[in-house]
């Protein structure tokens, strides 16, 4: 397995069962190109992935801000496990270029998607859960977040966009914003739903994220930067 072993080097973790990495770097749309490989593609590991990060991620923000509120810290760790932020980390392992995609989803631009990053990490730290134990996965995880963290906060990113927004319009326009799904792709384990906010007839912002919740507060600080433009 040498086309993995750059990427052990730079994360200095070393598979046992590469079996799982291979897996978590293998996408569907390689396997519907490739149906005689006998390798899975990496959706149940980013399922695993998933629920991996949300107790690691929750935990590290129990420990290291104390003083933080029940709501706050929830906030928090959704700006740090939302699809954006976790296909920056991606981005910083390098992960697109170690993908296993078919052509047209390579030709498309999958190797830079932030569904499909999103989604290899969480495989990719699934698969580390399993090859080398929690502890492994957390230290990698931590590394990450420990550096991120800052930044958010800085931007307010962890804020309640929802509110700040109908605060906003309401005043300008004396109107509550309305939010609509227009779009919900991927597996049913790992949904993806794309969310407009609106101000009577006209879209302010679009967001995505693994739950309506999520997607409605990617929508709504869209909707605040272009405020903030326009104030």
């Amino acid at each position: 397995m040498g086309e993995y072993l750059e990427l052990e080097d730079k994360l200095k973790v070393y598979f046992d069962d590469y079996s799982l990495l291979t897996r978590a770097l293998t996408h569907r749309s390689y396997l519907n190109e490739h149906p005689d490989m006998l390798f899975e593609d990496n959706e149940r590991l980013e399922f695993l992935g998933d629920a991996v990060l949300d107790f690691v991620v929750g935990a590290y923000l129990y420990h290291h801000f104390p003083e933080m509120n029940e709501g706050n810290l929830t906030s928090l760790r959704a700006a740090l496990v939302r699809s954006e932020t976790l296909a920056s980390f991606a981005r910083q392992w390098e992960l697109g270029r170690f993908l296993r995609l078919g052509y047209g989803e390579a030709e498309n631009g999958g190797r830079e998607r932030v569904p499909i990053l999103c989604a290899t990490f969480e495989a990719l730290i699934g698969a580390i859960y399993l090859d080398k134990g929690l502890d492994t996965a957390r230290m990698l995880t931590e590394k990450l977040i420990s550096a991120e963290i800052p930044h958010i906060l800085a931007s307010d990113a962890h804020k309640d966009a929802k509110s700040e927004f109908q605060v906003w319009a309401q005043a300008r326009f004396n109107m509550t914003p309305r939010y609509q799904v227009v779009q919900v792709s991927g597996p049913d384990h790992a949904r993806l739903f794309t969310i407009q906010v609106l101000v009577g007839e006209e879209v302010w912002g679009e967001g995505q994220g693994r739950s309506k919740q999520t997607a409605a507060q990617a929508a709504a600080r869209a909707a605040l930067v272009r405020a903030n433009e326009l104030e």
